[in-house]
């Protein structure tokens, strides 16, 4: 039977790689974006506005897929804010899409808050949950819009008869440009500023995290558990977190960063050092790099997101999660986190987005 795919967030960093991988096994696919982006050969566009109700309808008219991944988010000022956006934006379109009866799964991103609670909860030392991480942990009594899109998911799923799967990552390491959550870019953007200026590649997060087990997530792996649990019986109707599959230590990982980009590594001194304040000043000398190396992107705020990469290093506890629910389900893949890294860094010197 034929599998034709909708992307919901096709120009982000996990959209794109879901594209790739797709596309790579025969399905025919469209990517839905505001703004869509040449960027995948194959890849149809489709142009729309997910809050826009009506204008939704009319470009997703003609489409009849069997198989929906919803990959994106709108950040709003409030979780309040966040709920009422992001469920809107999932109810949407299920609802566009419920008069072709075609839709047989859909997929739903969310990511670690689901255990963690909100950004301002864990960023605050809120109450934070044992780790590894594990499907089985209950929802905590605090308003989160990864609930509520979930939500949506299960009553259209009960609705409409089509399967469901939630896909938790951790970290994702891809390339996107404007995505709003992309440490892999911030942290070359930042070691490439540290070698133009000789300053020395500092650790900014919490004592926890450096010392701490974590995991990160290539883009690549969850495009693949992606694809296998929409096409995977013993994937139905299930959550599944995804992580690279390997653990490591910042104390560890973060010198051999700094050693690829040739720049001094500065570990945890008892003070965390927000990335955020460490690049508030270089957008200037940013744009003097991309100019004399000729570079893609003179916008520093467009590359680095220090904001999201303050949170997630300066965790007052190690973060890792369990992969166990789809490791016995069939889904075996693994990537070394090193190379996750290093790969990026070499894709993003490759199309000019930081400097050689």
């Amino acid at each position: 039977m034929e599998k034709i795919a909708l992307i919901v967030g096709a120009s982000g960093i996990i959209g794109s790689n879901l594209a790739q991988e797709l596309l790579a096994h025969g399905w025919t696919t469209y990517g839905l974006a505001r703004n869509p982006r040449p960027d995948v050969p194959g890849l149809q566009p489709v142009a729309a506005d997910l809050l826009d109700p009506t204008g939704l309808q009319a470009a997703l008219a003609d489409l009849a897929p069997t198989h929906v991944f919803l990959t994106t988010w709108m950040r709003q000022e409030t979780e309040t804010e966040n709920i009422r956006v992001n469920s809107a934006l999932v109810r949407n379109v299920l609802e566009a899409l419920r008069p072709k009866k075609s839709v047989r799964h859909v997929a739903l991103v969310t990511g670690l808050k689901h255990y963690l609670g909100p950004f301002e909860a864990y960023a605050n030392g809120g109450a934070l949950p044992p780790t590894p991480l594990r499907e089985e942990q209950p929802r905590l009594p605090l308003d989160n819009f990864y609930y509520a899109q979930e939500d949506e998911v299960y009553a259209a799923a009960e609705r409409d008869g089509f399967s469901w799967s939630i896909h938790r990552p951790h970290t994702i390491i891809g390339k996107a440009v404007g995505n709003l959550m992309n440490m892999g870019t911030t942290l070359a953007v930042y070691a490439s500023i540290c070698r133009e200026t000789g300053r020395p590649f500092r650790w900014p997060g919490s004592e926890a995290q450096w010392h701490g087990l974590s995991d990160v997530t290539d883009a690549r792996i969850i495009a693949k558990q992606l694809r296998w649990a929409a096409t995977t019986e013993a994937a139905r109707n299930q959550a599944f977190n995804i992580t690279n599959g390997d653990v490591f230590r910042w104390s560890w990982l973060w010198p051999r960063l700094a050693a690829w980009f040739g720049v001094e590594a500065a570990g945890f001194d008892g003070t965390v050092r927000p990335l955020e304040a460490e690049l508030s000043q270089d957008e200037a000398t940013w744009r003097e790099i991309a100019e004399r190396q000729h570079l893609t992107e003179p916008d520093l705020n467009r590359l680095a997101s220090a904001w999201h990469t303050d949170l997630d290093l300066g965790r007052p506890i190690e973060v890792m999660t369990d992969m166990s629910n789809s490791r016995k389900r069939g889904f075996l893949e693994y990537q070394s986190t090193e190379d996750s890294f290093y790969d990026l860094f070499e894709q993003l010197r490759a199309d000019r987005l930081i400097p050689s």
